[in-house]
């Protein structure tokens, strides 16, 4: 699903200018569970560093990038793995 972690790229890249940002598709562990689709995709795991999550809880970091993909939900993200965290050594 090279174009939905595309779109996930760019959306999150935008919103957040990342230090680190890595994206994998972790939807062929979860082929056999209830929801997986037939075509692939849906379940993914991100990693992002960026300022923006400077003075933020985890969970406002987490707010933060799923308001940023909130369309995604539904026709490209069925699951999503999010790590946060702040640049270190500033």
């Amino acid at each position: 699903m090279p174009d939905a972690v595309n779109a996930i790229r760019n959306k999150l890249t935008s919103a957040f200018t990342p230090s680190v940002l890595e994206i994998r598709d972790d939807s062929s562990a979860h082929a056999s569970h209830k929801g997986a689709r037939k075509s692939g995709g849906g379940h993914y795991e991100i990693i992002i560093e960026s300022e923006r999550f400077r003075g933020k809880s985890l969970l406002e970091q987490h707010r933060m990038v799923n308001e940023v993909l909130k369309d995604e939900y539904g026709p490209v993200i069925h699951a999503l793995a999010i790590k946060t965290r702040v640049p270190s050594g500033q």
